[in-house]
């Protein structure tokens, strides 16, 4: 059984640690709040954390001002030891637990790499957001339907067809810094951009299925 611990690095309740909460976490500013969000930018039921598939996903509930991961906006995301989840002007970092035996400290196994958080300190959470995915690129889900399986690829061919156009296009600038830069045209740069673009369209749909 999955457990998370949830430690307020920056908000009203800074240094309050909610230690190995078994899922589904309910988080925002109402009292019976698994995770009390002591912020008037936090709304009563702001966000909720639930496993699915193996995996812990934290959802956005329709809040009046958001939730970021790393300092990203989302709707929905699966979430990663060592994230920091932002809501109004509360931080909490994200830890994973196999267990509810008192423990020190929350450590994913499967952790690879040094905490990109361990050394956050006071003024620079949200400042300058940083990777969505520290650890990483997610993973492909492994229970998908055939038909799915042929869908998801398409969509990656499409993408990875696109970025290849979009390198092939790139050159070095060898007259500019002593730093190593890569230049593009505008036609290319514009393919990347309209790229990015419709992406952002896909996963709107995604978060936001037509009911």
């Amino acid at each position: 059984m999955t457990f998370v611990t949830l430690k307020v690095l920056e908000g009203m309740d800074r240094g309050v640690v909610y230690s190995q909460l078994p899922l589904p976490v309910t988080i925002g500013r109402e009292s019976d709040s698994d995770v009390r969000v002591d912020d008037d930018r936090a709304s009563r039921a702001h966000a909720k954390l639930q496993e699915h598939g193996g995996q812990v996903i934290l959802t956005d509930i329709d809040s009046t001002n958001g939730t970021r991961v790393n300092g990203h906006p989302i709707q929905m995301r699966v979430m990663q030891h060592g994230d920091v989840i932002l809501i109004g002007r509360c931080s909490l970092l994200f830890q994973l637990c196999s267990s509810t035996e008192p423990v020190t400290d929350c450590e994913d196994p499967r952790m690879t790499v040094q905490d990109p958080f361990e050394d956050l300190s006071e003024g620079n959470i949200g400042e300058e957001p940083g990777e969505l995915f520290p650890l990483g690129r997610p993973a492909i889900p492994g229970d998908l339907t055939m038909l799915q399986r042929v869908q998801l690829s398409d969509l990656l061919s499409y993408v990875h067809e696109q970025l290849g156009i979009v390198v092939k296009g790139a050159v070095e600038d060898l007259h500019g810094s002593k730093s190593r830069s890569i230049k593009c045209d505008a036609a290319t740069w514009n393919r990347l951009t309209a790229l990015q673009a419709s992406l952002a369209e896909d996963l709107n749909l995604i978060n936001n299925p037509a009911e």
